[in-house]
């Protein structure tokens, strides 16, 4: 799509581009969704303020800058003007009203002007102010409906060097909470922008979108699209760890995840018999082929220093192991503890760590056990 070039030196606003998502209603109009609604605002407005053509509204309670104001809208009203000096004309007025803070009279000029102009190369500029104008004043429903316009009904363009666009996408991602939406948005923004945006960030939170909506082979193959980039540095709150977290996906896709116990009873039992039998063999075949851990209890799983790289057999030749005959009471229905002892001189103390298997990819395997990991030394 062919992009038209607005002057960077016009923009109305000094600020960037970037704007927060407020969370309080505006003052003077409830957060509406859906164009039937939003039709009926823009009808009340234009009873409030009058006729598109009437141009009072534009100058009245101006305070500063008002002749300049005037001669503005003269201007713009009596003269053919070339698309450029028209857009620098109508961006002088916004900026008037903007610094006044006559938000509402700065919509109704601006999407009355869409209306009434639906081939101006400046639109998706125009609506992109209203956008930010609704984000300010608290209504990201309606914004978000301006976004979505630009992005269907508008030819892109750039200010100051960036793609309107993307900037709709990017804020599209901050107001959507739809996994759907976010797979859109994601899915048109890596198309579209690759060389603009953050790739590995962009297909992490993909693969996140494509997993909350259970498609599970998207959200697998997505998740190894973002491993191919080496991204450590990836920050997603609530994600302590993205790399490793798309790694024990991929990774447990990709095993053969027969380490397996139908029930918690079943693989403890099983345990205790390799166990007391020194049976080192039995007790690899059902140690997690997947993240199996083994660290103190100040350790973070995530910690590198935290995957098991010895073999069973180290610690069990010559050693007296001893294992408690419950679980540990801190055992919840979805994880549980044994403490065992014996296995070294230095740190004789492990509890075994099990928990409840957490991948509806597979759904012969959700929900069945395994024992995940080990946790050295006494609780603390």
């Amino acid at each position: 799509m062919k992009k038209t070039r607005a002057k960077p030196n016009i923009r109305p606003e000094d600020g960037s581009q970037k704007r927060r998502v407020a969370t309080l209603s505006p003052r003077w109009i409830p957060v509406f969704a859906g164009t039937a609604t939003l039709i009926a605002v823009g009808a009340a407005l234009l009873s409030f303020f009058g006729r598109p053509n009437d141009t009072a509204y534009l100058i009245n309670d101006i305070t500063e800058n008002r002749p300049e104001q005037k001669e503005l809208i003269t201007l713009l009203t009596t003269a053919d003007q070339i698309p450029e000096t028209k857009f620098a004309t109508m961006n002088s007025i916004a900026k008037n009203l903007l610094k006044e803070k006559k938000n509402a009279n700065l919509i109704l000029f601006l999407t009355s002007s869409a209306e009434k102009n639906p081939g101006d190369p400046y639109n998706a500029y125009w609506l992109l102010l209203v956008a930010h104008t609704y984000l300010d004043e608290g209504s990201p429903q309606i914004a978000e409906y301006y976004f979505e316009r630009i992005l269907e009904n508008c030819p892109d363009m750039e200010i100051k060097g960036k793609s309107i666009h993307l900037v709709c996408l990017e804020n599209l991602i901050r107001i959507s909470d739809s996994p759907e939406s976010q797979i859109k948005y994601y899915t048109d923004m890596i198309t579209r922008f690759p060389e603009q945006v953050d790739l590995g960030r962009s297909y992490f939170m993909l693969a996140r979108s494509y997993e909350q909506l259970g498609e599970w082979k998207l959200a697998i193959q997505t998740y190894t699209q973002f491993l191919s980039y080496g991204r450590f540095d990836v920050l997603i709150p609530g994600v302590p760890d993205t790399y490793e977290y798309a790694k024990r996906i991929v990774d447990y896709d990709s095993s053969s995840k027969d380490w397996t116990f139908e029930t918690l009873d079943d693989l403890v039992t099983s345990v205790k018999k390799a166990i007391d039998g020194y049976d080192y063999r039995r007790l690899e075949r059902y140690r997690a082929k997947v993240n199996f851990f083994a660290m103190s209890w100040k350790q973070d799983a995530s910690d590198n220093n935290a995957q098991a790289d010895f073999q069973m057999s180290d610690f069990m030749g010559g050693n007296k192991i001893r294992y408690s005959d419950t679980l540990d009471s801190s055992s919840n229905p979805n994880e549980a503890y044994l403490r065992t002892s014996g296995w070294s001189q230095y740190v004789g103390v492990w509890y075994l760590y099990f928990r409840k298997v957490d991948f509806p990819a597979d759904p012969e395997i959700h929900g069945r056990w395994e024992w995940a990991g080990i946790y050295y030394g006494e609780k603390v």
